[in-house]
């Protein structure tokens, strides 16, 4: 691939999967994808967000085949470490080798409430620890229906940039999930994602110039299956999918990500 941004299929198992199921998964996933001759260099990028009590599972299961995938986690404590019951530090996850960290996600933002100071400390755990946070900003039906739904998006990702250099900006990756279309409600059309994508990019372009907003990718989520993510990667500044329930189904996965890789190729040439 000739793209300055390599797209990233990036899979949220959320609450799902216990270990034994995870270590089932990989070993069906990887042997799908080697038998369909994928080419990880030269491909789309795979990672997996397990929960924590599987990570270390997968971790040793992919080292085992080989299998240059990256390991992401579902949330981090912006804690470094201490009297913190339940809680996990980037550190902590620095060394099970997770390259990502999904931070923001609705349902977090929904049922542990997340305000704007406590993403941002996490963002900021994160790039100390030197990992990449995934975060995800999205309207619902509400702010869709008063037509701000691009405010909206553009406001959280300002919210928690605002006080970061452009340099730890240029680190992050954002997925677009709108509320509405996440739990197999139905996805957004291509053209709301490329929307959603083109002015979440030129905000970053005003604010922080070209090397940051050519740099930063920006992912889709919202009921992405293998029937629409060819459609969905037609717009030029879509540059993969945070996927959930079809992250969870090993041939599913395995087609999204091959055919994400054809159809970026072939919107390159």
């Amino acid at each position: 691939m000739s793209r300055t941004r390599v797209p990233l299929v990036a899979g949220n198992w959320k609450m799902n999967l216990n270990h034994l199921e995870a270590m089932y998964f990989i070993q069906q996933f990887t042997w799908l994808m080697r038998n369909a001759h994928y080419d990880y260099e030269h491909s789309a990028e795979i990672a997996i967000c397990p929960p924590f009590t599987s990570i270390r599972s997968v971790q040793v299961l992919l080292q085992a085949e080989k299998a240059p995938i990256r390991i992401g986690a579902q949330n981090v404590s912006p804690i470094s470490g201490g009297a913190f019951t339940g809680d996990i530090s980037a550190d902590m996850l620095k060394q099970l080798d997770c390259r990502y960290v999904i931070i923001g996600h609705s349902e977090r933002r929904k049922y542990h409430p997340e305000d704007d100071a406590n993403l941002i400390n996490k963002v900021r755990a994160v790039l100390v620890a030197g990992i990449q946070p995934i975060l995800c900003v999205g309207e619902s039906i509400a702010e869709r229906s008063q037509g701000i739904e691009l405010e909206y998006a553009i406001d959280q990702v300002s919210k928690v940039t605002r006080d970061l250099s452009d340099e730890e900006v240029s680190q992050m990756i954002i997925a677009y999930e709108p509320l509405w279309a996440i739990g197999g409600n139905g996805s957004a059309s291509p053209q709301i994602a490329q929307n959603a994508a083109a002015a979440i990019r030129q905000y970053l372009l005003s604010i922080y110039g070209n090397y940051v907003a050519q740099k930063v990718r920006i992912l889709y989520g919202g009921s992405v299956n293998s029937a629409n993510v060819v459609s969905l990667m037609q717009g030029p500044d879509v540059d993969g999918f945070l996927i959930g329930g079809a992250s969870l189904k090993p041939d599913e996965f395995s087609k999204i990500a091959r055919l994400v890789t054809i159809a970026s190729a072939q919107r390159d040439e």
